[in-house]
């Protein structure tokens, strides 16, 4: 049997169920613990053919950092992307459309 690790995700609710905060642990990555303000999480399901997903934020975030965070989710789904397919034309358009939004929301792409 092969090594297994573990991930944790640990959301704290107000008394309205919203989130307030998010800590994450992944020991074989050294991380313990830590803050975070938002996650966007995606499965696949391969037998039903289809994405399961957990989309979480704190209510304080703020929406600067928060279109920050979607433009840079958005780079790096199109580098996996990439990666996973080769598809070089595709993950091109995929970033001309990250460059269209980080220009729209006035992000300074670095």
């Amino acid at each position: 049997m092969g090594k297994q690790t573990n991930i944790s995700i640990e959301v704290k609710l107000d008394e309205n169920k919203i989130p307030e905060k998010i800590v994450w642990s992944a020991p074989d990555g050294g991380v313990n613990e830590e803050e975070a303000q938002a996650l966007l999480m995606s499965l696949w399901d391969g037998k039903n053919q289809e994405t399961l997903r957990m989309d979480l934020w704190v209510k304080d975030m703020p929406i600067d950092q928060m279109n920050v965070f979607f433009h840079q989710s958005l780079v790096t789904m199109s580098q996996t992307f990439l990666r996973a397919t080769q598809d070089e034309k595709m993950s091109a358009t995929m970033n001309d459309f990250c460059d269209y939004f980080a220009e729209k929301l006035n992000i300074k792409r670095g």
